[in-house]
């Protein structure tokens, strides 16, 4: 199927298995359909199975934009308690579209999960609440985390999957190789699970390749060769480096499956010149959960960052958490960075590099080396360390699986051929005629009053920024406003006294200069306090 016809059939209002091989295009596609509901004023949840894969789409991940969070599953009573959270209820309230992308790595009994939610919200038996539900991905990459010894559960396992009514859109033009690449066979030759001489031999020159001018970025299989080789690359700069040690509230079992479960590091060591790629979302600031970038310079103790696209970024403290009806349990703190002279695999899905260094001797799931070998342009830009027998082997059901997509994909593009051009566009417009919902004046408030709601739940100032999608510095400028409120609507922001780090040092140094300068305090304190920090203690002066 071609990409127009995707699109075609994506506008019709259709549920949509959006799927095709590495490089055909898929989250070209779904850009292009965000866009066009955005432009026709749909609202749309834009969700990924990852951080990293959302990022693609600037979206979040679905567990978060669905309440799942770190959980498989949720009991009645959990889903009871989500229904009580007013942003959730509001979010449901107006979606409908909801796009996941790299959905295999979903578990199916997760996506269970997230349309008993959605049905919950959108108070409907409908699949998904009635919402139009766009998967996108290819069962051909990386699985889902295997959790014990038990067979992999795919999201096509769901019971959802099947009742669902999929119109399967399988692209099969390709736009990161040419065709005339024999990366393009080796792939062909990996998902149909026939790896010829030819193939043996493409690879096998790969591995005694030079090099040319670009350096190419090395992906490893597994965390530990990641890590040591970024610090034996942060070695080879002189200097004393800065070190960041990752901070810990709350329940400790809770903070430690944070800690796991995000991509910061415990301690985090930079140099300038150090290279980095972000782990988390900050569009105001500029980057998002992937952007890669150098060690430029350090503003005080906090890194600047030039991205490769010519960004200078001064990157702050960002805090990940874990909320339960809106009281805070846990929560960690840390710069937002990682070292980046190599990546894993895992990391790397979805990126389009330019070359890469790929050691594949420790592959140990299918798909791995699929994701790995895809992820280059061309098969000069590729280098080969090492390569193991799981390395191209791919699941058995998938193939399968994938050539029932296949036939469905053919069977859905007859039908657009014979469907006649008025009655395609009547269908459009019957779909926008019931997905564009007006959000009532009412409705629409102020963004200080939805800051206003967070300060209610006792939010942090990180968490206020995460949850608002903002900086730092913008919820300041709120609490800011909300602090010169009078009467009975006068917010209580007493509960961020306690995170003020030195609080009776910076009042000191306020009454130092008698003003309402923050320059000349900043001079008396250095470089150890942020003008937010000395901004959100003039809340309380």
């Amino acid at each position: 199927m071609k990409q127009k016809e995707a699109l075609e059939i994506l506008k019709m209002g259709k549920n949509v298995f959006l799927t095709g091989p590495a490089g055909s295009g898929k989250t070209y596609v779904l850009n292009q359909y965000i866009d066009f509901l955005k432009e026709k004023k749909v609202s749309v949840g834009v969700t990924a199975s990852t951080g990293i894969a959302s990022t693609h789409l600037n979206g979040i991940t679905i567990h978060s934009w669905s309440g799942l969070g770190i959980k498989d599953n949720l009991s009645e009573h959990e889903i009871e308690k989500l229904l009580s959270k007013s942003y959730l209820k509001k979010k449901f309230k107006y979606t409908q579209v909801l796009v996941i992308d790299e959905i295999s790595m979903l578990h199916g009994f997760q996506l269970d999960a997230v349309d008993r939610i959605c049905r919950a919200f959108k108070q409907s038996t409908a699949p998904f609440g009635g919402m139009q539900i766009v998967l996108c991905g290819d069962f051909f990459q990386l699985p889902p985390i295997n959790k014990g010894d038990l067979e992999i559960n795919f999201a096509y396992k769901a019971e959802i999957w099947g009742i669902m009514d999929l119109q399967v859109c399988y692209l099969s033009e390709q736009y990161r190789q040419a065709l005339t690449d024999d990366l393009l066979s080796v792939l062909n030759d990996i998902r149909q699970n026939e790896i010829s001489k030819r193939t043996q031999e493409l690879l096998q020159q790969r591995q005694s390749a030079k090099r040319n001018k670009i350096i190419p970025t090395k992906l490893y299989t597994h965390n530990r060769e990641v890590d040591q080789l970024n610090l034996q690359e942060l070695d080879k700069i002189s200097g004393f480096p800065n070190v960041y040690q990752m901070q810990f509230t709350g329940a400790r079992k809770l903070a430690e499956s944070l800690k796991k479960s995000c991509l910061a590091m415990e301690e985090l060591r930079l140099k300038k010149d150090a290279v980095v790629m972000f782990v988390k979302n900050n569009f105001e600031a500029g980057y998002v959960n992937g952007t890669l970038g150098v060690v430029v310079d350090f503003d005080g103790n906090l890194p600047v960052i030039r991205t490769y696209s010519g960004k200078e970024i001064i990157v702050d403290y960002e805090n990940w958490h874990i909320e339960e009806e809106g009281i805070m349990k846990a929560k960690i703190t840390q710069i937002p960075l990682r070292l980046a002279w190599a990546i894993t695999v895992h990391k790397s899905q979805g990126m389009s590099l330019d070359a890469a260094e790929i050691d594949l001797s420790r592959s140990f799931v299918a798909g791995m080396g699929y994701v790995a070998l895809s992820r280059v342009r061309s098969l000069d830009g590729l280098y080969l360390k090492g390569i193991n027998s799981m390395a191209l082997q791919v699941d058995e059901n998938i193939l399968a699986f994938d050539q029932e997509l296949k036939e469905k994909s053919e069977r859905a593009v007859r039908q657009l051929k014979i469907t006649p051009k008025d009655r395609k566009g009547n269908l459009q417009k019957e779909f926008l005629n019931q997905a564009v919902v007006d959000v009532p004046v009412e409705e629409k408030i102020s963004t200080y009053d939805l800051t206003k709601q967070l300060v209610a739940q006792e939010m942090t100032i990180g968490d206020m920024a995460r949850e608002r999608g903002m900086t730092e510095s913008t919820i300041v400028n709120h609490l800011e406003k909300l602090a010169e409120e009078k009467g009975t609507g006068r917010v209580n922001l007493d509960y961020l006294k306690d995170d003020i780090k030195d609080f009776e040092k910076i009042k000191k140094a306020w009454k130092k200069t008698k003003g309402d300068k923050l320059t000349p305090v900043k001079k008396i304190l250095g470089n150890k306090y942020s003008f937010e920090d000395i901004r959100v203690a003039r809340l309380f002066l």
